[in-house]
């Protein structure tokens, strides 16, 4: 059982969700921290990260660190995300096993999913089918790192545990052009248009494609939540439950914005997987669901833009 004053090593504390999963255990009293910047110890490499973990000597280890981006980058890099995924994950996981750390949660996506997959998707669905080729080499890694832990849970008794979040959104979300996730990529675009007096705006594929926004305060609080619970299950899906169409969250945002402008939709660009609304029968049985509107997140996600990123073009 974790406790209050046990040693909590965060990976990945700078990014989206692993700032709000830092903000979390703070808010719910954990004194014992470790938190790292990735200028100072490079993830990717073993030696260096398995001699961090045995020198801190935490009790748990929660993984929020990896290489994300949008279904552009998702699609080009390939090569780099399957390696810095794949190195970033096994050297976590492994090095916190080699130093008998019997706590972990591993932070995927929902995209590790086949692209066809029944809706809702249910956990007992993974590998039932081929996955979205835009994001496969994201999804092969992100599974290669939910199997090893379920391994070392079969093998050895450890109590490693996966969350698959669906598309998080929230403050500190990258808004590159070309690397950001949908959502923050259209409330980019948007504010742009807006101060630019657009009158007409430009969104990648049909806007047929559906798609499940949970906010990275929910994502963390569902981390720390399950941190503290001891579960059967190695896989649990994290998300709200609903689901819209990529129009339907283009027209949510103008009208937030307060704007009249026409929607164009650009078909020459990927939708990316047709559907992905996750079943969360699971985390619901064990006590947990997510408490943020999209309105309430939306506000939160601009005011955080408007702050810290309005410079951007």
């Amino acid at each position: 059982m974790i406790k209050k004053n046990d040693k909590i090593f965060l990976a990945g504390h700078n990014g989206m969700i692993g700032s709000a999963i830092l903000k979390n255990l703070k808010k719910d009293g954990f004194k014992n921290i470790i938190t790292v910047d990735k200028k100072k110890l490079d993830l990717r490499n073993q030696s260096e990260v398995f001699d961090f973990i045995k020198s801190k000597k935490p009790k748990a280890t929660i993984v929020a660190a990896a290489k994300v981006g949008g279904i552009h980058s998702n699609n080009i890099y390939r090569g780099d995300f399957i390696f810095d995924n794949l190195s970033i994950q096994n050297n976590l996981i492994h090095g916190s096993f080699k130093n008998n750390i019997k706590d972990l949660i591993f932070l995927g996506s929902s995209c590790i999913y086949p692209r066809k997959c029944p809706q809702p998707i249910k956990e007992k669905y993974l590998l039932t089918g081929p996955l979205e080729e835009t994001n496969e080499a994201y999804a092969i890694a992100k599974i290669a790192g939910l199997k090893l832990c379920q391994s070392y849970n079969f093998q050895y008794g450890t109590n490693y545990k996966c969350l698959m979040p669906a598309n998080s959104y929230g403050p500190g979300d990258n808004y590159d052009t070309f690397g950001s996730h949908f959502f923050a990529a259209n409330i980019k675009k948007l504010l742009l248009v807006k101060k630019n007096k657009k009158k007409s705006v430009s969104i990648w594929g049909t806007g047929k494609a559906r798609r499940e926004l949970i906010f990275s305060e929910d994502v963390a609080d569902a981390c720390v939540f399950f941190l503290k619970k001891q579960i059967k299950e190695s896989i649990v899906n994290i998300g709200n439950g609903k689901d819209m169409t990529i129009k339907a969250y283009i027209k949510f945002i103008i009208k937030k914005l307060n704007m009249n402008i026409k929607i164009k939709f650009d078909r020459t660009k990927p939708d990316g997987m047709p559907r992905k609304l996750m079943d969360i029968s699971l985390a619901k049985k064990y006590g947990w669901s997510a408490k943020t509107s999209l309105s309430e997140g939306f506000d939160k996600t601009v005011e955080d833009f408007q702050k810290n990123y309005q410079n951007l073009k």
